[in-house]
């Protein structure tokens, strides 16, 4: 028992030698939490307490159950059940299905999207790949949260979910999804966890002997479980308190689906006289490390006091945070690229060194300039940029394009509609990534016509190739280029967080949403603290190199770049010592002051219902201006800007660049491509004339 528990911190200690009963664990990042529940596991055991064949403990990914049992194994603990939730419940279905069913067992569905597939075609709904993924994205997240298909479009809107198609259309499909996998005797994940939970509520020998078996349950990542998965674990629990919970709220980074830090945060409101412990002692990151992430934390809001944490390194003193400013992204890709050459030359393996982003479609410009220097990388989590199916779609429609004139810019982009490139970006989801890397074959484009005026499409396609088949090395232990969601769980010795923009940390389409700024904060300090010793946090003012300096960085960063740093400077002098955004989040009007929340009366910047003080000559000159530069580039007009977008510009009659990207649907390439033209409309007032 002493060799148990030597080694562990006080508050380690006091989490293992807990009585059996409610025991909540807040455990912050880097504190040994997977440490401190199994050898709490292995001291019940030890203790006589409960036997190790009576322990339940159940986490989220195949690779931390993995771990939990080897170290069960380690502590000399064996027979404890150590898996994922789906798991647990899968064992369970198989063996009680005789008495709650009956008959054949139904198969789990092996590719749930082939099901929606055949639900949309018969609703005339679409059936891409991209809204496919979407489609079943709402259906898995209804489900996760105890949603039938009557309860979607309600819960969908409170929940101001950025859904792939009316609501109405999707409760329609929720409901056929349902009834062909039953007529075909199909379950899904989420269904072993709905009938696991039924046969424990409905069936009391069923629940008796289930309960005659496991007496001892253990939640890990406790901060991430759903409405669903709760409701299974009340069903295991069945009125007992024999429970041990581990979590931490500031990393709840997955709302999306259905995760919710509540039964973290009310855990002690449930069981009174639950035994909390506070782990904060970080042995995973140096002081410097840990004190930018509380720094990053701290500005959270909405987060009730008893669950904050603040860490304390306990590691020796290491470098401190770099923050960079660049002129564009390729610029900050080489830079990071160096460091990373730097950090290999001094002896940082490969594999402890993580290149993270927000966004999937961030990955190119790393991978080539990794690439670049022969550095070897990986990408977790996702695919190669140019292995994704919608850039290899993108590629073979420019191949095939044919002899096509005009800057080459103009025509990338116009192929590129064909396949899905949109004049606005998608709200989200699996359509906003595929826009995202269509995107980025654009900037490619503006990326070789600055360089190479002269050069066409065969031009481009031939760069194209040559940079897909430079981001082939053999695969080898190498960089990680991962996003952040990706990164949770993970860590590394050296850590560079890029891309830190306004519209890309936060994400655009967060932005008028408090939860959703506040679950991109989470994100953001999960990456910080992904980090043991070297972190690096950049941006990039502009997108393409020698493109127009549009950009401004986090809103996270006020208050964390050091005081002395040329970046620590605000427009117009002074510096930036708190976060800027203390104030509501949600866009408001400009004349009445009341929150707006459909998308036209926030790009319009007041509610319809509010008089308009549209300037109507700037608005005809505007007009006239859209429809000769239409012709120019042999494209729709709106593909220019949305009459939305003119009334806006007209209605607010921006004066700087800064005033124009403000408005919802200006950016960085509208803001190139016209921005000189507007503002020079919007100085002179009137008067300009279609050519």
């Amino acid at each position: 028992m002493d060799a148990l528990l030597e080694g562990l911190d006080p508050e380690q200690r006091a989490a293992v030698e807990a009585p059996r009963g409610p025991v909540c664990v807040l455990a912050g990042a880097g504190t040994g939490k997977t440490r401190t529940i199994t050898h709490r596991i292995a001291y019940l055991c030890q203790r006589g307490h409960v036997a190790p064949s009576q322990v339940l403990a159940v986490t989220f990914t195949k690779r931390a159950a993995g771990e939990m049992r080897t170290r069960l194994r380690s502590l000399d603990v064996h027979g404890a059940q150590a898996v994922t939730f789906h798991a647990a419940a899968s064992r369970q279905l198989r063996y009680f299905w005789p008495r709650v069913v009956g008959g054949p067992r139904w198969e789990l569905v092996d590719q749930k999207i082939r099901v929606v597939a055949r639900a949309a075609a018969r609703l005339g709904m679409p059936t891409e790949a991209d809204a496919l993924r979407d489609l079943t994205s709402e259906i898995e997240w209804a489900k996760a949260s105890l949603l039938t298909p009557e309860d979607y479009p309600l819960a969908a809107s409170r929940a101001a979910r950025d859904i792939p198609a009316p609501a109405e259309q999707i409760m329609k499909l929720y409901t056929t999804y349902e009834q062909l996998k039953n007529e075909a005797m199909l379950l899904d994940f989420d269904d072993l966890l709905l009938h696991t939970a039924a046969a424990l509520e409905d069936n009391a020998e069923v629940a008796q002997e289930f309960r005659d078996r496991y007496r001892c349950f253990v939640v890990d990542e406790y901060q991430d479980v759903t409405p669903l998965q709760q409701r299974v674990l009340d069903a295991w629990l069945g009125g007992r308190d024999d429970l041990t919970v581990v979590g931490d709220a500031n990393q709840t980074i997955y709302s999306f689906a259905g995760a919710s830090p509540q039964p973290l945060l009310n855990f002690g409101r449930r069981f009174p006289e639950a035994v909390v412990v506070r782990l904060e002692r970080d042995y995973r990151s140096t002081p410097q490390v840990v004190g930018l992430a509380n720094e990053v934390i701290k500005w959270a809001r909405g987060r009730p006091a008893g669950s904050r944490l603040n860490l304390v390194g306990q590691r020796p003193d290491g470098p401190v945070p770099r923050f960079h400013e660049f002129d564009d992204e390729p610029g900050e890709a080489d830079a990071v690229a160096r460091r990373v050459k730097t950090l290999l030359d001094e002896g940082v393996a490969a594999s402890e060194i993580a290149i993270l982003y927000r966004v999937n479609a961030q990955s190119e410009v790393y991978e080539q300039a990794l690439a670049s220097l022969g550095i070897p990388y990986l990408v977790r989590g996702g695919e190669r940029f140019f292995e994704r199916a919608e850039v290899r779609q993108a590629m073979i429609s420019l191949r095939s394009a044919g002899d096509v004139t005009g800057p080459l810019p103009d025509v990338v982009r116009s192929v590129l509609e064909r396949v899905g490139l949109t004049d606005e970006p998608p709200t989200g989801g699996s359509a906003r990534e595929r826009w995202e890397s269509l995107l980025a074959l654009v900037e490619l484009a503006e990326e070789l016509a600055a360089a190479v005026p002269e050069a066409d499409l065969p031009r481009f396609c031939a760069e194209l190739d040559m940079r897909a088949e430079s981001q082939h090395p053999p695969t080898v232990e190498g960089v990680t280029l991962a996003s952040l969601h990706a990164s949770k769980g993970l860590e590394w010795d050296a850590v560079f967080l890029v891309g830190l923009v306004e519209g890309t940390m936060p994400i655009q389409y967060a932005d008028g949403d408090e939860a959703k700024i506040e679950e991109e904060r989470r994100l953001l300090y999960v990456g910080v603290t992904r980090a043991r010793e070297h972190l690096w946090l950049s941006w990039a003012l502009s997108r393409a190199a020698g493109g127009r300096k549009y950009r401004r960085r986090s809103r996270f960063l006020y208050g964390l770049v050091p005081e002395n740093h040329p970046a620590a400077r605000v427009p117009g002098g002074g510096a930036a010592q708190r976060p800027p955004l203390m104030k509501k989040e949600k866009p408001s009007c400009r004349v009445c002051a009341s929150t707006l929340n459909e998308a036209q009366a926030i790009k319009l910047g007041r509610c319809r219902s509010c008089p308009s003080d549209v300037d109507e000559e700037l608005l005809e000159a505007l007009r006239q201006w859209r429809a000769g530069r239409a012709r120019e580039l042999k494209v729709p007009a709106y593909v220019v800007f949305t009459d939305a977008t003119l009334m806006a510009i007209a209605e607010q009659r921006p004066t700087d660049s800064a005033g124009l990207v403000a408005i919802s649907g200006i950016g960085a390439s509208k803001l190139d491509k016209f921005g000189d033209d507007v503002l020079g409309l919007v100085r002179a007032g009137v008067g300009y004339s279609a050519t």
